[in-house]
């Protein structure tokens, strides 16, 4: 198992330094915003609960805050962690953030989608 994973490593940086991906500056570019929102997803996806509760209280009133946006603040902050894994994991193939907004200190008054 570990020989596979260092065979896709090493297979996976030689292919950064290919011909055709250095040509290509956007698959490059894109690549690397998806690794980066990733990992960030995966480190601040936590944050979603405060987020959530200060929210939700603003919306509805502290008594919902801590209830309903205390639900909510879970639900997010596990879907922007796992949207975080999965983005890192498949950062090779360079598709657009899975989840809105990107990061979570864009537009922190905003509620998340995925």
């Amino acid at each position: 198992m570990r020989g596979i994973v260092k065979l896709s490593l090493v297979l996976s940086i030689l292919f950064l330094f290919s011909s055709q991906a250095v040509a290509s500056d956007s698959y490059v570019n894109n690549s690397a915003e998806k690794l980066a929102s990733g990992v960030a997803n995966t480190l601040t996806g936590w944050l979603e609960l405060p987020k959530n509760i200060i929210l939700t209280s603003q919306k509805d009133g502290p008594v919902y805050g801590i209830t309903i946006g205390l639900g909510m603040g879970v639900m997010h902050s596990v879907g922007r962690t796992l949207v975080g894994v999965l983005d890192a994991a498949t950062f090779l193939i360079p598709t657009k953030p899975s989840v809105n907004p990107p990061y979570i200190w864009q537009d922190f008054s905003r509620e998340t989608s995925y």
